[in-house]
């Protein structure tokens, strides 16, 4: 019995009030859930954690729904025919505002909402829709239904660790570390049975917090539950028993890593995701009705894009790694996937007790998760600590086109290098489907409307490099290789072969010696750690898990020039007419885990403005003036990138002219320049 799915478009509106988007024409805008129901013991699902576990109906048969969100041109004619599917980041809609350089929105209708218009110009029939299954409703997230496995109706159970790691001092936290994500309920109130620690740095020594000093539980405001200040006891405070929340009574602290282990109920059948995504855009490619006779709400496609940022870029890499790019009918899912910063990671959903949401291991954040697995890379390899050989793309009927795309700061915080060389750092030849891009110098998050840099609780400001120009590039550059054979731009990566990737001895006898300057303390090694996945369930076993004592994989990043900048890659006109230097890392300040990398966050450290200046403190890095003795001579610098960028095929020539307004003034907001 094959897999079947209907749909429920509950909102059909145009989208930013019938504004036409050159020959695309206007576009429309459908929000509703998509149903699925499938057979638990079909081939096409084998391997999903838990699926025999969960409830079917009275035709044997699972069940679940999604919420999904489509901006399609009015009259399909005029769009191009292409699905551009966003994997959608935690549930929030990224790509528009990513490759529009829009406002962001999970409710998109207004013409601010397209921004520049560039997809729907192209004519892109936009989907998103929800795979992660523990999300909760809020914030216009795109959520899943999905089922509760059981034991033959009994509860399964079985221990669950969570990180908890505050910026400000608080109270109480979610089982599952954020408010938008479902957590796994604990099993029993009594602390006695769970075990709460905290510990300064990953490896260092976990200190108990006594059983009588924490509880099962949530602080509550009455401001905060009716969102009135005027009410009645909106000035009132309690602590409510809760299965879902820890509370600590002298509060959790900053610069500190809490870990909580306990026993968790009620694992979700979080595997269906990847059916979800795969059944979703098949049937979108080739079916015309749907289950109950519907027209498809799309109308005639040819090819389908997969775009993920970050946890979907993760999601993405697993989805072609566990084959779901072959359809149950052994039809190709996706033409062409754009896996972005993703890193070496992929997305361990299929497993019980899964959090989707948490973020991959860091050098500081979450640094034992179960994310970077063996294999990293899309060529086959073999890992030399186990003698295994694999690769992420290993289907050639059914593997698509891959362009990864990954900025410094996954070399530093993700492990990136891995995802295009052997496990001992060596060259890995990729394969002909297969382009590698690094973005020099920029970092994780590169918000596409310029703002003025900020600290926060880093040592220096956060990276500002603009690289949205080469979202759009490259787009256009994978549509004319699915549907051409048009060879796109040669991969960007740094290499041991010319020598544009370092370890982290190397790369720091290159980074400039700047004057007050910390750098970073190394990238986060990839821990050998025993997580002791059963292999039948999926259920992870020690927890925490055990360090294995070995030698581990090779961890390199991009060596730099003498400014500080990354050589390697597709440097962006920032980068290639700098003003200042801009990496991948950026480090935690004294008290919030001082020295160590702070997430995905990348520094901007200014050049001097004056020769007198960068003299008077040593500096070795040429001051601004020295570089460009006037505005003008800064934009006319950048102009001069931008157009070399066009000739090499990594950005449009109708970017050039956002690009040079950016420019002007010394590139303000996003620079500090006093001049």
């Amino acid at each position: 019995m094959t897999n079947k799915l209907h749909f429920e478009i509950q909102d059909r509106t145009p989208f930013a009030d019938g504004h036409v988007f050159g020959d695309s024409g206007a576009y429309e805008r459908l929000r509703g859930w998509v149903h699925y129901t499938i057979d638990p013991n079909a081939p096409a699902q084998t391997g999903i954690a838990d699926l025999d576990k969960a409830p079917v109906n009275a035709d044997g048969l699972v069940e679940f729904s999604a919420e999904i969100l489509i901006l399609r041109p009015a009259d399909p004619d005029k769009g191009n025919k292409r699905i551009f599917y966003d994997y959608g980041n935690r549930g929030n809609f990224r790509a528009v505002q990513y490759y529009n350089d829009a406002t962001h929105s999970n409710d998109p209708k207004s013409l601010d909402h397209a921004g520049n218009g560039y997809l729907f110009r192209r004519g892109y029939t936009i989907v998103w829709s929800a795979w992660q299954g523990d999300l909760l409703p809020g914030d216009g997230r795109v959520v899943m239904k999905l089922p509760v496995a059981t034991d033959n109706g009994e509860p399964i159970t079985g221990k669950v660790r969570q990180e908890f790691i505050p910026v400000t001092p608080a109270l109480s936290f979610p089982l599952s570390g954020r408010v938008g994500t479902r957590s796994h309920p604990t099993t029993s109130l009594d602390t006695a049975k769970a075990s709460l620690t905290k510990r300064r740095y990953p490896a260092s020594e976990r200190i108990a917090i006594a059983a009588s000093d924490w509880r099962f539980a949530i602080a509550l405001s009455g401001t905060g539950v009716s969102g009135e200040t005027a009410t009645r006891g909106a000035g009132e405070n309690s602590i409510m028993p809760s299965s879902e929340f820890i509370y600590l009574d002298d509060g959790f602290q900053p610069g500190w890593i809490y870990e909580l282990v306990y026993e968790a109920r009620d694992p979700l059948v979080m595997g269906l995701g990847h059916v979800a995504v795969r059944d979703l855009i098949s049937f979108l490619k080739y079916e015309k009705t749907d289950a109950k006779g519907a027209p498809s709400p799309v109308g005639a496609i040819e090819k389908a894009y997969g775009w993920g940022r970050s946890q979907t870029g993760r999601c993405l890499r697993d989805f072609l790694y566990l084959g779901y790019n072959a359809d149950a009918a052994a039809r190709k899912v996706f033409d062409g996937a754009m896996p972005h910063v993703a890193g070496a990671g992929r997305m361990w959903l299929n497993h019980r007790f899964a959090n989707a949401v948490s973020m991959a291991g860091q050098q500081y954040e979450d640094h034992y998760i179960l994310a970077d697995q063996f294999p990293f890379a899309y060529a086959e390899c073999t890992d030399h600590l186990t003698g295994e050989t694999d690769a992420i793309l290993k289907r050639p009927d059914t593997d698509p086109y891959v362009m990864h795309t990954q900025s410094a700061s996954e070399y530093w915080q993700r492990r990136g290098s891995l995802a295009h060389t052997d496990t001992r750092g060596g060259d890995l030849p990729q394969p002909d489907k297969v382009r590698l891009y690094l973005w020099s110098s920029s970092q994780h998050a590169s918000d596409p409307k310029a703002s003025a840099p900020v600290k926060g609780i880093c040592q220096n400001y956060n990276n500002v490099v603009s690289t949205s120009m080469i979202f759009r590039a490259l787009l256009d550059a994978m549509d004319a290789w699915v549907t051409d054979g048009a060879p796109p731009p040669d991969s960007r990566i740094p290499t041991r072969k010319d020598g544009t990737i370092a370890t982290y001895e190397e790369w720091c006898a290159q980074f400039p010696n700047i004057p007050g300057q910390m750098p970073s303390t190394g990238p986060a090694g990839l821990p050998l750690v025993d997580h002791d996945l059963d292999p039948e369930t999926g259920a992870i076993g020690k927890q925490p898990p055990e360090i294995v004592d070995a030698d581990g994989y090779a961890v390199l990043i991009p060596a730099v020039d003498s400014d500080g900048n990354d050589v390697a890659g597709i440097r962006a006109p920032m980068v290639r007419a700098p003003l200042g230097t801009y990496t991948g890392w950026n480090t935690r300040s004294q008290g919030y885990g001082t020295g160590a990398n702070y997430e995905f966050s990348g520094s901007y450290i200014p050049f001097m403005e004056a020769t007198e200046e960068q003299n008077f403190i040593s500096d070795p890095r040429a001051s601004v003036l020295a570089r460009y003795p006037t505005p003008d001579a800064y934009v006319e610098a950048i102009v001069a990138a931008a157009e070399q960028m066009v000739a090499e095929g990594l950005m449009l020539a109708e970017d050039i002219e956002s690009v040079r307004a950016g420019a002007q003034d010394w590139g303000r907001p996003r620079h500090i320049v006093r001049l």
